[in-house]
């Protein structure tokens, strides 16, 4: 075999283990497949409560239902905030314990504090928690499997509001209305406890009723079982 021959043949098997590598990597659900204009509102609550109420009132005002990710430790601190939010009929969920860095954690360590959280859930609401973000939206092979091994889906976000930032409200709504990725099954990120959420969040609901889009939670957007998640964490029936 001549030498240009072996470097091709080294290159082109460098590529396709670089791409079982890939596929192999294990990913969170940052989107879904679907054939329904759907798509979810989630809110990662981890510091104050002082809008909740404005934040539910308006859900409940649109009639929207939409998925909480809270703190253990926010939970505990804010007992009511979290019953209003289990009582209005949101999906309650898992943002861990104490909001560390999991990619820096054992599995096992993990585990706990999804558990130490999901007790604290249990506690407060009566209902079994089944979703998960890891906090800073950070997460490797073992924070995905130790969330699976704990019964939870992991679920990421293609829809960034980057309202923690404080950027401004019209420049909120904007960038969920306008976002390149904003299709049917997308996942909208919001945080609470921020200077704008509260007040731009009307006109995104509104704007997202416009476009087409009816507003679901988390748990009736992704698919449960039998499914598939691509390179981009876009989940897919099987």
């Amino acid at each position: 075999m001549k030498r240009k021959h072996i470097i091709t043949f080294i290159l082109i098997s460098v590529m396709i283990l670089s791409q079982v590598i890939v596929q192999a990597r294990l990913l969170p659900i940052y989107s879904v497949s679907t054939n329904d204009k759907k798509v979810s509102l989630t809110f990662d609550c981890a510091w104050g409560a002082d809008d909740i109420d404005d934040i539910l009132a308006t859900l409940n005002q649109e009639g929207v239902k939409a998925t909480f990710f809270m703190v253990g430790d926010w939970m505990r601190s804010n007992p009511e905030a979290v019953k209003k939010i289990a009582e209005s009929g949101h999906d309650v969920a898992n943002h861990s314990d104490r909001h560390p860095h999991v990619t820096n954690m054992s599995k096992e360590d993990i585990k706990k504090d999804i558990r130490f959280a999901h007790n604290t859930i249990k506690e407060l609401t009566g209902q079994d928690c089944i979703l998960y973000r890891a906090p800073y939206g950070e997460y490797n092979d073992t924070v995905v499997e130790a969330a699976t091994e704990c019964g939870y889906y992991t679920i990421q976000w293609d829809v960034d509001s980057l309202d923690w930032k404080n950027y401004g409200k019209q420049e909120m709504i904007d960038r969920v209305l306008k976002h390149k990725n904003l299709a049917p099954g997308s996942i909208v990120l919001l945080h609470n406890a921020t200077k704008y959420t509260k007040d731009a969040l009307p006109e995104i609901i509104k704007g997202l009723k416009a476009k087409g889009y009816e507003i679901v939670p988390i748990s009736e957007l992704i698919i449960k079982d039998g499914y598939t998640i691509d390179h981009t964490g876009r989940q897919y029936k099987q």
